[in-house]
């Protein structure tokens, strides 16, 4: 995790994008742009070292609309998207999963099954509820035990699959 001084912790911080920019004085140039998200001109500074320098004087005359822009770009993307090397590490980058009761989680595979044709592999009530795999697997099941639900084996990929007869 790479600390920001000052500012949110999930955002790009000029005064970090500064710090790593002095590293050119000890011969890696493009750090900074590294951090913000810019890999190939990162790569293209440091074997250049900043495009003879010009590049790093541009850069530092021009770093915080450099910042804004990484902000801006990571603003843009979506949740759990890969972040740029070096990028300040987010807390929380996924929203914690809320357990729904055991008769919501019934009811979410149900609706799920209900529109895929009455029936439903672990994995599709994975995709359908939010859920872990051995919370939708735990719920079909208790649900096969009652008597609500079959298990089959699809014929092409042998996969369980949870029938819902009263859907079919």
């Amino acid at each position: 995790m790479l600390v920001a001084v000052g500012g949110n912790d999930d955002e790009f911080n000029t005064g970090t994008a500064f710090l790593l920019w002095l590293a050119c004085l000890l011969g890696a140039a493009g750090v900074h742009r590294f951090y913000l998200g810019k890999k190939w001109t990162g790569l293209a500074y440091l074997f250049t070292w900043g495009f003879g320098g010009i590049g790093l004087v541009y850069d530092a005359m021009k770093m915080h609309q450099l910042v804004e822009s990484a902000n801006e770009r990571r603003r843009a993307l979506p949740p759990g998207a890969p972040q740029p090397l070096l990028a300040p590490a987010t807390p929380n980058a996924l929203p914690a999963a809320t357990t729904p009761s055991a008769t919501e989680l019934r009811m979410a595979l149900t609706k799920a099954a209900a529109s895929n044709g009455g029936s439903l592999s672990v994995t599709q009530g994975v995709l359908a509820t939010g859920q872990d795999f051995p919370a939708v697997e735990e719920a079909l099941d208790a649900m096969a035990k009652s008597g609500y639900v079959g298990i089959d084996n699809d014929p092409k990929s042998g996969v369980l699959i949870y029938t819902f007869r009263e859907l079919v």
